[in-house]
């Protein structure tokens, strides 16, 4: 009679001892626990079988002995102005889904826009050994590393970046027409703060759609997000509502000759709706309001918020996707941009124009 093979003790299990205790080859796991492509030429029953028992003796994968085979840390570096609710979140979402289906560690680093940090903090993630970089809404120009960069709404030309970004002229163009097509003609704009990369594309794709529709856009209705607003000593949080009712605000106290107003973000137009009802005019009974991203809580303001959704998740699976790939393939060559398709999502912020 054969001897029956003792399991090995949970927790003191590596990839050999796995291997050997299913019968099974290092390579056959090894394919199955990674996920790997060719794993699919294993029977279920085996990869089901493999999976069963990595969870019952609790094995857990070397990625220190990994790293000194593969010449890589299984690590990124990820920065971003900061990450608070909204647009950052969601796009954080989809990275931080991506990197740990690759079993790959990420450290994150917020700059607050202030030029020290964003030169000081690659040099201090290179010094960490990262294998690659993703830049979410941040400048790659300066950044002088000898690994793969991807950037996420940053439009850098640099030579070692792979541009992840939002086809602007489309955005643009469907929430403009809808405006249009409500009888709105004096439209009020609301212009993103200088930092962002995405506000001078945004606002160069606005002023080419309305020319195209013979839409005139008086400079008397255009309004822009202070910058020098976005101060946690000032105790304005970057993302905070107050950045879009402040110079509302200011446009009411000054005119109220428009029906409607596109505002760069969702928080800035949550923050409009705020002003506009504070000043006793009616959404969108006197004037709609259209926001940008389409953030979770677009939905469930008061109104809810019409919108142009960026495909945030997406961009941001995308993004983690195509560093790692550059990681795990460096010669091979990339497209210097990847352009995703925006959606209008239209809601209770909007209806027609209210008559002269």
């Amino acid at each position: 009679m054969s001897k029956v093979k003792s399991p090995p003790a949970p927790g003191h299990v590596n990839l050999r001892m796995l291997a050997e205790h299913l019968e099974l080859s290092q390579t056959t796991v090894s394919l199955v626990l990674n996920n790997s492509p060719s794993a699919k030429s294993i029977p279920q029953e085996t990869r089901q079988r493999v999976l069963d028992a990595a969870e019952r003796l609790n094995y857990r994968p070397n990625y220190f002995a990994r790293s000194l085979r593969q010449s890589r840390s299984m690590s990124v570096g990820v920065l971003a102005p900061d990450l608070s609710e909204g647009y950052f979140t969601r796009v954080m979402s989809g990275v931080v889904e991506q990197l740990t289906a690759a079993h790959y560690f990420y450290f994150t680093a917020c700059h607050d826009w202030k030029k020290e940090l964003i030169e000081q903090y690659p040099r201090m993630l290179v010094e960490r050994a990262v294998d690659g970089f993703l830049l979410l809404n941040t400048p790659a120009e300066t950044l002088q590393v000898p690994v793969p960069v991807v950037a996420i709404s940053a439009h850098s030309p640099a030579e070692n970046v792979t541009n992840i970004v939002l086809d602007h002229h489309a955005a643009v163009e469907r929430a403009l027409k809808h405006l249009y097509g409500l009888g709105h003609r004096k439209i009020a704009f609301m212009r993103g703060p200088r930092a962002i990369p995405d506000s001078e594309y945004r606002w160069e794709s606005i002023q080419m759609i309305a020319r195209d529709m013979d839409l005139k856009i008086d400079p008397e209705h255009v309004i822009r997000i202070d910058t020098a607003g976005w101060s946690m000593k000032a105790g304005i949080h970057p993302m905070a509502p107050e950045i879009g009712h402040k110079p509302m605000k200011a446009l009411l106290e000054k005119t109220r000759d428009f029906t409607a107003v596109f505002c760069f973000n969702d928080i800035a137009a949550i923050g409009a709706l705020r002003a506009l009802t504070d000043a006793g005019l009616s959404v969108p009974g006197d004037v709609s309001v259209v926001g940008f991203d389409d953030i979770q809580s677009a939905a469930y303001s008061t109104p809810s918020l019409t919108t142009v959704r960026q495909p945030l998740m997406e961009m941001g699976r995308r993004g983690a996707e195509v560093l790692l790939d550059r990681i795990a393939n460096r010669e091979k060559e990339y497209p210097a941009e990847i352009v995703m398709a925006p959606e209008l999502i239209v809601r209770e912020s909007t209806g027609p124009a209210r008559a002269r």
